[in-house]
């Protein structure tokens, strides 16, 4: 399959642009434990920092600099829609930003080179935490630069389930509804469930086979393309609540082992 990379640029050379770029992110991250700054409100207790801001403001001229004519999207100025199949860059400068105000080490970068409205290229960056996982599509995952994969259990109640945030704001009533539902099912038929405050941490984690499964009610781009490769090349799925294969179009977004697709996916189901 074609990545409409251009044609002075590598996978390699924007694997290597990535990781320069990341580099700088995470030692803004770092040291902005110490000064986070004003908050910038973003709707019913959601918020930004500045800290979130200097991030992506970094990565993109990075990333500008280094491979240009790719578009942008990012979190906090949005923007940067693909078109017919060209790359763009996928980027959640903070995801964790709640985790990260509060002195939690449970928040990451997340970045992703997205072609043909799929994910090539994805970074999880844990800067806190000293870890950085990344996948390339066709050539696995790594952790630290060793392969990871995921772990495989025969049933859910031996399964350590990841399950997203609830959700605030517009629409929060009905998805919460389903969140306390599926939360019920998972409480008596998982080994355990946990709650991090970072889909992208959940997702690399799942990769890594630190979880088994992942749930995420929503399916937001910066939150989810890198860590959904990560899953992907270390031998997980990543899904629908339908059954269906995971897409930029996708209502939620679901990870797990092969072997726990299917009663995940009846959880969902029942829960809506």
């Amino acid at each position: 399959m074609s990545t409409a990379f251009p044609p002075d640029q590598s996978h390699a050379q924007l694997l290597l642009a990535a990781e320069h770029a990341v580099d700088i992110g995470a030692q803004i991250l770092r040291q902005g434990r110490s000064h986070i700054g004003a908050l910038i409100a973003k709707g019913d207790r959601d918020f930004a920092t500045d800290v979130d801001l200097r991030i992506e403001s970094v990565i993109k001229s990075s990333l500008a600099k280094a491979a240009p004519g790719i578009a942008f999207l990012g979190e906090e100025e949005e923007g940067g829609e693909e078109r017919d199949g060209q790359p763009r860059w996928v980027l959640d400068p903070i995801d964790g930003t709640i985790n990260f105000a509060k002195a939690s080490p449970l928040c990451t970068i997340s970045l992703a080179l997205v072609a043909s409205g799929e994910p090539r290229l994805g970074i999880v960056d844990a800067p806190l935490l000293g870890e950085r996982f990344i996948a390339s599509q066709g050539a696995g995952a790594y952790l630290n630069g060793t392969s990871i994969s995921v772990s495989e259990v025969g049933v859910l109640r031996e399964a350590m389930v990841g399950l997203a945030d609830f959700k605030v704001g517009a629409g929060s009533a009905e998805e919460n509804r389903v969140h306390l539902a599926v939360l019920s099912r998972l409480a008596r038929e998982s080994l355990r469930v946990r709650m991090h405050g970072s889909a992208a941490l959940d997702l690399a984690w799942l990769a890594a086979g630190r979880l088994n499964a992942t749930l995420m009610l929503s399916n937001l781009p910066w939150d989810v393309t890198a860590g959904l490769l990560l899953v992907r090349e270390a031998g997980g799925l990543v899904y629908d609540y339908d059954g269906s294969p995971h897409t930029p179009a996708s209502t939620y977004t679901i990870a797990s082992t092969r072997s726990l697709a299917e009663p995940i996916q009846s959880i969902v189901l029942d829960a809506i």
